[in-house]
């Protein structure tokens, strides 16, 4: 079954991200991942608002957490690290 992967961040470098973007989309297409959401308009019904929203499907939950897991997204998650607070969660999606 394909996986989602649900983020919600606040981006506080806009320069430094922007190199985190750059990595990180090459890593999520290495693994077929696909963007359905990428900080578009959005409204916080409940909860902590964040005004970046990033959701992107995987073929398979294996396949979103090892994309998390590869050399290529760490890299990336060293920019991220520095220039954004967020939370980041894998749901697999119902049949």
């Amino acid at each position: 079954m394909s996986a989602l992967w649900i983020a919600n961040i606040e981006v506080t470098d806009e320069e430094t991200y922007m190199k985190y973007v750059a990595i990180s989309s090459k890593a999520v297409a290495a693994f077929g991942g696909v963007f359905l959401a990428r900080a578009g308009r959005h409204k916080q019904l409940e909860g902590n608002d964040r005004a970046r929203n990033v959701v992107a499907r995987f073929p398979t939950f294996e396949d979103a957490v090892n994309c998390y897991n590869s050399p290529s997204y760490k890299e990336a998650l060293k920019f991220s690290s520095v220039s954004s607070k967020r939370d980041l969660v894998v749901v697999e999606e119902v049949e």
